[in-house]
C-alpha cells in the first residue's frame, strides 16, 4: 500500500503539479500586489470624491450597503494578467517543445487505426477466400 503511495507522488505529473501551484501562488501574490497598488488608485479615480472608491450606495449615507466596482474589476484584471503569463510563459512553449519533438507516427488516431485493421482483415479473407476456391477447383 505504502508503494503505491510512493509511486503516485513520485509519479513526474504529481511533481509537476506540486511545482505549478507554488509558483502560481507566488505569482499570483505579485499580480495581486500590483493590481492593489496600481490599478485599484487608478480606478478610484473614477470614483469621484468617494473615500470607498469606484461604486455605489444602495442606501445613501450608509457605508456598508457601498458595492465596490473597483474591487470586482481588480479581480478581473487579476485573473486575466495570471491567466496570459501562465499561457504565455508556461503553456504555449510547452506546447511548441511538445510539437517540435512528438513523432508524427505517434500521432495516429483510433480511427486510422480501425481503418487499417479492417483493410487487413478485408484483404485476409480474401486471401481465405480465394485459396479455398483454388483447392475445391483443383479437387475437381
Amino acid at each position: 500500500m505504502l508503494k503505491g503511495f510512493k509511486d503516485f507522488i513520485f509519479r513526474g505529473n504529481v511533481l509537476d503539479l506540486a511545482v505549478a501551484v507554488v509558483i502560481g501562488s507566488a505569482f499570483t501574490a505579485i499580480v495581486s500586489s500590483f493590481t492593489d497598488g496600481v490599478i485599484k488608485p487608478l480606478l478610484a479615480v473614477f470614483g469621484g470624491t468617494s473615500e470607498l472608491g469606484w461604486g455605489f450606495e444602495l442606501v445613501s449615507g450608509k457605508p456598508a450597503t457601498f458595492v465596490q466596482l473597483g474591487t470586482i474589476v481588480g479581480a478581473v484584471i487579476d485573473f486575466l494578467l495570471i491567466a496570459a503569463v501562465v499561457y504565455f510563459v508556461l503553456v504555449h512553449p510547452a506546447n511548441r517543445v511538445m510539437a517540435r519533438f512528438s513523432s508524427k507516427e505517434a500521432a495516429v488516431t483510433e480511427i486510422a487505426l480501425l481503418t487499417e485493421i479492417r483493410d487487413l482483415l478485408a484483404a485476409e479473407r480474401r486471401y481465405d477466400g480465394d485459396t479455398t476456391t483454388t483447392t475445391t477447383i483443383r479437387e475437381v
